[in-house]
């Protein structure tokens, strides 16, 4: 295919998908992590969660975090993402077939962090009529602050973005799922640092969400990351993290941040210096 033909093909893709959001009528929208890796992910996410006149998904690979629109008289998010789960891409709600997932190219067999095992499933009817397993996620009480640490993940991206809108979303996804912690079911060094620092948690998060100002949302993203790197240390990783520093930030008074990748993506300055900063620790 040459030039052209890609940029038409660009231009047809775009031109379809804005004329299915100008026909959705009783629009309702909402933002849930889907997981992927990468570009035919990407497409393949989308083009599953769509149906003409009635949804329309953006997945990002980035943040593996999806808008989904929908006319909420026809459809709502479980059967939007039932579908992407018969696709083979897993939510927070709902996992892939694994016979669907196996089948999935090698560059989109992304880390599925569930436990299928001693979890429901729920039988349901693809479009083709032929029905399939879809395994319904219920409360992860062997580490319940996985969600609340991926939440603050995707924040950090949607700030190397410098995307301040997306941050103010995230950020009210984050505060639901810190509400949402059951302290009891936490372990004793959890409990003890969760209980010293949530109040600073739901404050610096509710700033975050109140604005799209990526300045103010810095601010409480800076304070944020202190309260979540101690409560990295206490608990149990499926991978290594990395607790990184800009010397930059604040006229020079620096800032952390936690990542999950070694390499240096500024939360605080983004693209302007988007490498400035280093790793100090590494928490396995």
């Amino acid at each position: 295919m040459n030039a052209l033909a890609k940029i038409s093909v660009a231009l047809f893709s775009i031109v379809e998908l804005s004329s299915c959001n100008a026909q959705l009528r009783n629009v309702k929208t909402d933002h849930v992590r889907i997981y992927g890796n990468c570009g035919i992910c990407e497409k393949t996410i989308e083009t599953a969660g769509t149906v003409k006149k009635i949804a329309l998904v953006d997945w990002n690979k980035d943040t593996k975090m999806a808008a989904l629109e929908y006319d909420s008289t026809k459809t709502n998010v479980d059967e939007i993402l039932k579908r992407i789960a018969l696709a083979g891409y897993d939510s927070d709600k709902y996992l892939a077939p694994e016979n669907v997932y196996a089948n999935l190219p090698g560059c989109c067999q992304y880390e599925r962090t569930k436990k299928v095992a001693a979890v429901p499933k729920e039988v349901i009817q693809s479009d083709s009529t032929v029905q399939e397993e879809v395994v319904v996620v219920e409360t992860q009480e062997a580490n319940q602050l996985h969600v609340v640490f991926e939440n603050y993940f995707s924040l950090k991206d949607a700030l190397v973005k410098s995307d301040g809108k997306l941050a103010s979303t995230l950020a009210k996804d984050l505060l639901v799922n810190i509400n949402a912690v059951k302290m009891e079911k936490l372990s004793t060094e959890e409990h003890t640092v969760w209980m010293r620092v949530v109040d600073s948690l739901k404050l610096n998060t509710e700033r975050i969400s109140a604005t799209t100002s990526t300045e103010k949302q810095r601010e409480g993203f800076s304070n944020l990351s202190v309260n979540f790197y101690s409560l990295f240390k206490v608990s149990e990783q499926n991978a290594p993290v990395y607790y990184q520093h800009c010397p930059m930030y604040n006229d020079g008074e620096g800032a952390n941040w936690v990542s999950k990748e070694s390499a240096i993506k500024n939360p605080y300055y983004g693209s302007q210096m988007l490498t400035c900063g280093k790793t100090i620790e590494t928490i396995k």
